[in-house]
């Protein structure tokens, strides 16, 4: 694996002050969800975690008038929660009548962990797709949260109404935790703060020099407090990905920074993540939520939209309703359904309880106006 690449500083932080505000953004609302549809022909399955199908240069891609998204999706267990340690990566596509299923993305075995949590895929000038994704635990072995970033490739035809793949190459790991910038991810038990992260590869293209990044989230090496999350980063230099420090650091403030991607609107950088309200610092009351920063180049500085960095957040009496919030290059947000029916203000603490309240199913779209370092919902 290629050596970790010169350092240069964690450039910008997301300070306790600029989350705080967080809690005192109303028009950040999203507006509740009334109803979720199953998605005709899809087996018993919960989806949640998701990425288009995207052009490297960022632009959503379309075939047959449809846009194609991954999910994480398992079968419908007693308790929902039980999904993260099944999960595989699925296909979908989502037209004017709503979504339609396309079955798995990769063979059963195929991946090296015991399964496959997120990430993110893109299409290259010659037309093969490069899917990055998180392998979690090793196949073989029981369920660990051992997180390992790794990139698969195939040909793809687009000549029809659905794209259809080639045999996808071996699995390659692009970069491993140092234990310098980056704590290790290898819990076997996740502890009452959370787990180690090291996972969420989401490709950027820096349309300024062509330069390819890989963001993904994770947590600051030997932090002096907790919480101690980091969007982490790094670069293809050379013949191979060479890990850098953190783009961005929430020490002190928050300690899962997820699905980190970039979108570049006008000449500016945003950088959109999703938290949940329970992994702020004690003393910050900010909502689950799509946040971001902005920056005028790629190296930063990077700083929060709306002066807090909250973009989109559940409402008041449903808090809990959806979560992954993907913005794409044309400022649509996708999501899942997460707690809602009951509109729950915590995550239910029994498994049947838990499963009357889940959807598993996608989202509403919603979409952004951007203006500078303000993002409202449009």
């Amino acid at each position: 694996m290629p050596p970790a690449a010169p350092d240069r500083p964690c450039v910008s932080a997301w300070t306790t002050d600029a989350a705080r505000a967080a809690a005192h953004q109303p028009a950040a609302t999203i507006p509740p969800i009334r109803a979720v549809e199953p998605i005709p022909g899809l087996p018993a399955l919960d989806l949640w975690d998701m990425w288009p199908l995207a052009e490297a240069g960022g632009g959503t891609i379309r075939i047959g008038g449809r846009s194609w998204w991954f999910f994480l999706a398992s079968e419908r267990f007693a308790d929902p929660e039980a999904r993260h340690d099944h999960a595989r990566i699925r296909l979908l596509s989502h037209g004017e009548e709503g979504w339609r299923d396309h079955g798995w993305t990769f063979a059963e075995g195929f991946t090296p962990g015991s399964r496959e949590w997120s990430g993110s895929a893109v299409r290259m000038a010659d037309g093969t797709v490069r899917h990055f994704f998180t392998a979690a635990g090793r196949r073989g072995e029981p369920p660990s949260f051992e997180q390992r970033l790794f990139e698969s490739r195939a040909a793809i035809d687009t000549s029809g109404d659905a794209p259809r793949f080639d045999a996808w190459e071996a699995p390659t790991e692009l970069v491993a935790a140092d234990g310098r910038h980056y704590a290790f991810a290898r819990d076997r038990v996740a502890s009452a703060r959370g787990i180690k992260g090291f996972r969420d590869p989401g490709y950027f293209r820096d349309p300024a020099d062509g330069r390819e990044h890989l963001l993904f989230t994770a947590n600051a090496a030997g932090a002096s407090q907790w919480p101690d999350g980091v969007i982490g980063l790094a670069t293809f230099q050379g013949e191979g990905w060479h890990l850098r420090p953190p783009i961005l650091s929430a020490i002190g403030v928050n300690s899962e920074l997820e699905r980190p991607h970039v979108v570049v609107h006008d000449g500016r950088y945003y950088l959109f993540w999703s938290t949940h309200r329970h992994r702020f610092a004690p003393g910050i009351d900010a909502p689950s939520g799509l946040y971001a920063m902005v920056a005028d180049r790629f190296d930063g500085a990077w700083l929060p939209v709306n002066g807090s960095g909250l973009v989109a957040a559940n409402p008041p009496a449903a808090p809990l309703q959806a979560y992954c919030w993907w913005v794409t290059q044309e400022l649509r947000v996708a999501s899942f359904v997460n707690y809602w029916r009951g509109g729950p203000t915590a995550e239910p603490d029994n498994p049947a309880a838990r499963r009357a309240a889940f959807g598993g199913v996608p989202a509403p779209f919603f979409e952004l106006r951007i203006e500078g370092d303000r993002i409202a919902i449009a």
